[in-house]
């Protein structure tokens, strides 16, 4: 069914609230202004899953105790809980899919992937490959936060990555309900150095799932590129080809498990540029395309590079579920650490949060909305959340772009990626499924107990 916001009457409307609101606030000196006040319940793009446009929040207060730096470290010993983040992401699939199991609600999801995909409504088939995207930046080689001879911290120990023990959680439904052999199971960011710390939670408890990095030493497999080529959509010229890693490329599904953060140069990193770590090349390298280019852009209506990564077959075509873990948040690069939450329901403790979707533009604009309720800077710059109006745009985008990231020339237009909307305020975080005024998102949030 398609959005009653359509892209002429969106394009109309944003014209006439930037020239009436004004700007939010000024970011930063020197910088440009920050973006106006959203319009509110508007939603725009075609809602994807079971239940269209369905997110869900699951927030557990109890899942760390961890007091901050001089504590340790947030992911060693029971600082972070697993029974309460295993209870997290079983609260999460099962309110997804409305199933009272976990088993159910996996098959549920892999079922409704397949009919998407054309495959019919059949079920997870043993021996089919799955791929797990963390975002682990905090590890990234190009920046020696982590030694490439010996795979110990340099610094940054703290960093948000995307938590070995949501990993962890993950590892256990897919491996127990979901009947994945671990054998078929790719743990990957092509960007990191995957530290002796992550690696000994997860391979102590998985040895036979491949975990995948930069260099591949000390038992990780290292990524390779495959024969599956990406294609920027603003089709650049005199640059070398972009390949997915050999590991996706193989891949029948894949779970794009991001975190929540702001970001000083994108204004958020979430599921969509969670997939800048999805390339087997850093994404400024010189000869390639520069990634950054279209996402830092400072205004709206732009090309922006997370539409083809979101929208690519063997990407956001492969994905079976979104996932942002919000156990601990900051801002990128500028944040050695997490910092606590002042906004409501956080009060001052960490965010403690598991967001969860098969959209992947409606999970984002939940996370957009948290880091927007928390913070006045970075998630307000203009063009912040311009990459998630032209997903959800894509076949029609503001841009004008012909986004088709499958093809060499443009020959087939992206369908919508998702929905996109801004809930009606901070307290009530409430969008037009919730209150019944459209078909946009539904955020389904949950306190575990």
């Amino acid at each position: 069914m398609q959005s009653k916001f359509d892209r002429r009457r969106f394009i109309q409307r944003a014209a006439v609230i930037g020239g009436a609101l004004g700007t939010r606030r000024v970011w930063g000196a020197g910088s440009a202004a920050a973006a106006p006040e959203p319009q509110r319940l508007e939603p725009i793009g075609q809602p994807k899953g079971i239940h269209p446009g369905r997110v869900v929040w699951v927030h557990d207060p109890q899942v760390t105790d961890w007091k901050g730096s001089g504590d340790g470290h947030w992911w060693e010993g029971r600082r972070t809980r697993q029974d309460r983040v295993d209870g997290m992401m079983e609260r999460a699939v099962c309110g997804l899919t409305g199933e009272p199991t976990v088993a159910k609600a996996w098959d549920k999801l892999f079922r409704h992937l397949n009919r998407t995909r054309g495959r019919g409504d059949v079920p997870y088939r043993p021996g089919e490959k799955v791929a797990i995207k963390p975002n682990w930046v905090g590890m990234i080689w190009r920046e020696r936060r982590v030694n490439p001879d010996t795979y110990a911290w340099v610094s940054r120990p703290d960093y948000m990555n995307t938590g070995p023990q949501m990993i962890l959680a993950l590892l256990r439904q897919l491996t127990g309900a979901a009947g994945v052999k671990p054998a078929d199971i790719a743990v990957c960011d092509s960007l990191a150095y995957l530290v002796h710390e992550y690696y000994r939670i997860l391979h102590g408890e998985f040895s036979d799932v491949a975990y995948v990095d930069h260099a591949g030493k000390f038992g990780r497999a290292q990524a390779t590129p495959s024969a599956v080529p990406l294609h920027w959509s603003c089709r650049p010229e005199g640059t070398s080809p972009d390949f997915l890693p050999t590991c996706f490329a193989e891949a029948e599904y894949l779970v794009n498990f991001a975190t929540l953060k702001a970001h000083t140069g994108a204004g958020v990193t979430l599921c969509g540029k969670n997939h800048f770590g999805s390339l087997v090349r850093w994404p400024v390298e010189k000869g390639y395309y520069d990634m950054h280019r279209g996402s830092f852009a400072r205004r709206m209506g732009a090309y922006r590079e997370q539409v083809d990564l979101l929208g690519h077959a063997h990407l956001g075509g492969k994905t079976v579920l979104n996932l942002i873990d919000g156990l601990f948040s900051g801002k990128h690069p500028i944040d050695d650490a997490p910092r606590k939450w002042a906004s409501a329901p956080f009060g001052g403790n960490w965010t403690s949060s598991l967001l969860a979707s098969q959209d992947p533009v409606a999970v984002d604009s939940v996370g957009l909305d948290l880091l927007r309720a928390e913070w006045e800077d970075c998630p307000w710059r203009i063009g912040a959340d311009d990459y998630l109006h032209e997903a959800a745009l894509a076949p029609d985008p503001p841009s004008g772009t012909f986004y088709d990231p499958d093809h060499a020339k443009p020959t087939r237009r992206l369908a919508s990626l998702g929905v996109h909307e801004h809930w009606n305020n901070a307290r009530q975080k409430k969008y037009s499924r919730n209150l019944d005024t459209g078909e946009g998102i539904e955020l389904v949030a949950v306190r575990q107990a």
